[in-house]
Parts: C-alpha cells; structure tokens; sequence
C-alpha cells in the first residue's frame, strides 16, 4: 500500500498490534530468530516485545528509562540485547537477565538522556539524546554517539555529531552510503554522506523540511502536519518516518519526495519498523504520555502498537556485535 495523499484518511487495513498502550513506545525492532517484535516504553521505563503469533506482550522493568534497544551477537551468535538507559549503555544476555554496564555517555542524565538509536551494518550502536531540563526550552545540546565493543577491550564511546534538541529519526540507506538524522523540534531530516567507514562527512543536506507548528495551535485543530520522529528505511532506499502530532507516517524518497502519506488513529506515532517473516509489515508505536485528556478521549488507543501490511519489505534489524573478552 503506497497511497499518496495530502489529506490522508484513516485507512482500514491498520490493525492495532497490542491492547495495552505504551506511555511513549519507542525503538521498535523485528527479531527474526524469534519472530518477535520488540520496542520500549521510554516513560513507563520498560522493554516489551511481542509474539504476533500467540498475542501476550512481555514486560520488563528498567531501573531508568531506555531511549533505545538491539539485538546482541557474539561470536555470530545471538546474545541477548544492547540497551541505552538514561545515561549509559548496558547489556543483557537474556530477557529479564542482568543488566551489564559496558560504557557510560558523556552528559550530565539531570538533563539528557538517551534516545532514538539503533545499530549500523558494521555491528555499532549509534544512539542519539534529549535535551529534558527541568525549566524552559530544550537547547541544542544533545547529540549522536556511536557505542563500538567489536575489539576485545572495553567499548568506546565517539561523538559523532551534535548540535540537535532532540535526537531522531536514525537510519541508513541500504549501501551505508547515506546517514539520516533529524532533531524533532528543528522539523527536517538531513542526510550525510558516508566514507568507506560509514562514517558522515561534511554538510548534510535536507532531505525533507516540515512545515513549523502554527502559532497558537491546539492538538485536534487543523494546519498541521506534525514533525519528524523515529524512521525506517525500506529495500528500496525509501524512508519511512513517523510525524509526532501529525498522525501520520510518510514514506519519502531518496531525493526527500513523498511517495506515501498514511494516516494513523493516533496522534503521535514514534517510530516505524518493517517486519514479520516477508519483512512488509510496517508496525509503529505512538504515544500517550502527556497528550490532554480530550485527545485521549477521542484517540483511546494512543500508545498502542499499529500494524499495516505494505509492498516493499524492510531491511534486516542490525546486530550489536560483542568482541569483547569474556570478564
């Protein structure tokens, strides 16, 4: 399904993946050893994950809350996960297992924490961060760290890019030739050319501009379209993005064209992942946490998990790959 609309309705085929709604769903990821669609509850300081097949979600408590999650192999097997909780990275071996503090990020967790994030094609976890004061605006503090532990010493933890309020939006193309990443209050996504290493280099260009939130405007008011949270990219180079407030996902294209526009019977969609065994089932968290009383009224179902079947499949989740020597 690739509808192209400025207007979009609400299409039917959406089906709601969970019953029971997540404060703010996060980081959404399809294992396929397990055939389980795993994500986190940001707000609600927790992993889940989901058998489609037998339908009861799993929960697991965390101590702060997890901006982000992988899956973990050592050796080319799996291992368990990779978790960015507030203000370091940990593993875990299984789910509900001990919790393995590897690396530390360097900011003060008073004011950040750790956010949108997932692993590259090389077996690196690059895992952005929020600006979350306590008083007045968030401030382009945050930024873009990439967590590597392929070596059999300790993992290390390198600055990539910074400047942003709130990290977002994370993906490459199918090559690596192309970084995406976008700072949700800032409403565009950017796109860095990548070297032989993966790595970004020089000025982004825009890949998409969202038009800014009107002045006065009130969520369930018309004139607009939301601003760009957690992504995905399909085999065909596409990226699918989630529009916070907007109630929607896109799918654009390499060149930033919109190729789908779908709406949602939520407001705040998060971040979509394609998976299932074909890889085309495009699932999205959203939120709840924060939205007023008269939103949730008429969106009951906001923080629940969605899931819409779609033409072209994703891409295989990226593993964490632990070199470390066994402690």
């Amino acid at each position: 399904m690739h509808p192209r609309s400025t207007d979009p309705q609400t299409p039917a085929a959406w089906t709601r993946a969970t019953t029971e709604p997540s404060q703010l769903g996060e980081s959404p990821f399809w294992h396929p050893d397990e055939r389980r669609l795993y994500w986190v509850d940001i707000a609600g300081r927790a992993l889940l994950r989901l058998d489609p097949a037998s339908g009861p979600v799993d929960r697991w408590a965390m101590p702060t809350e997890p901006g982000c999650m992988a899956p973990a192999r050592r050796a080319g097997a799996p291992d368990g996960f990779v978790i960015a909780l507030r203000a370091g990275i940990f593993r875990a071996r299984t789910w509900g297992g001990a919790l393995e503090p590897i690396a530390d990020l360097p900011f003060d967790p008073a004011t950040q924490r750790a956010n949108d994030g997932k692993c590259d094609a090389l077996g690196r976890f690059w895992v952005g961060t929020v600006h979350e004061p306590t008083e007045g605006p968030r401030q382009p503090v945050g930024a873009l760290y990439c967590v590597d532990a392929r070596g059999p010493g300790a993992a290390t933890v390198r600055k990539v890019l910074d400047g942003v309020a709130t990290a977002n939006g994370l993906a490459w193309s199918p090559d690596g030739a192309t970084l995406y990443w976008s700072d949700t209050p800032a409403h565009a996504v950017r796109a860095w050319e990548c070297n032989a290493d993966r790595e970004p280099v020089g000025e982004p260009r825009v890949l998409r501009r969202f038009d800014p939130k009107p002045a006065g405007w009130k969520p369930g008011q018309p004139g607009y379209g939301g601003r760009p949270d957690g992504a995905a990219v399909d085999a065909e180079g596409a990226y699918w993005c989630a529009l916070y407030e907007g109630g929607r996902v896109q799918r654009l294209s390499p060149a930033g064209e919109v190729l789908a526009d779908i709406a949602l019977p939520v407001r705040c969609p998060t971040m979509p992942c394609l998976g299932g065994d074909d890889g085309r089932t495009l699932y999205v968290t959203s939120a709840r946490e924060g939205r007023p009383a008269h939103e949730l009224a008429e969106l009951p179902q906001s923080g629940c998990v969605f899931a819409l079947r779609v033409d072209v499949p994703g891409l295989p989740v990226a593993w964490f790959e632990d070199g470390r020597a066994a402690g």
